[in-house]
């Protein structure tokens, strides 16, 4: 599956287009990583606990939009757009979503 955030594909003709992919998932982070990430806002740093937990919703997010593609039958997803947006405290949505098409080499 060829994935882009631009419109076209460079050396590609689009063949069809099968419609708007999405996929979304909500993670809560737990109380110790809460913990963790608080002492690293106080002392500066980066809190790699939180990032591993938002590549694994980007993760998640992603491969359901690709497993929606796959069932039109596309072969890249263009266009692709990512959100994170809070919930609520210790809540985070990653919403990813895109236009399936099937696509051939020139």
């Amino acid at each position: 599956m060829i994935l882009s955030t631009t419109s076209t594909l460079e050396g590609h003709h689009i063949e069809n287009y099968l419609g708007i992919v999405s996929g979304e998932t909500i993670i809560g982070a737990n109380i110790f990583k809460d913990f963790f990430a608080s002492i690293t806002d106080i002392v500066g740093g980066r809190s790699s606990a939180y990032e591993q937990v938002l590549r694994e919703a980007k993760a998640t997010a992603m491969a359901e939009m690709e497993m929606q593609a796959r069932q039109l039958g596309a072969n890249a997803i263009l266009g692709i757009d990512l959100d994170y947006e809070t919930i609520r405290e210790g809540m985070l949505m990653v919403t990813v979503s895109g236009t399936a098409v099937k696509v051939n080499k020139l």
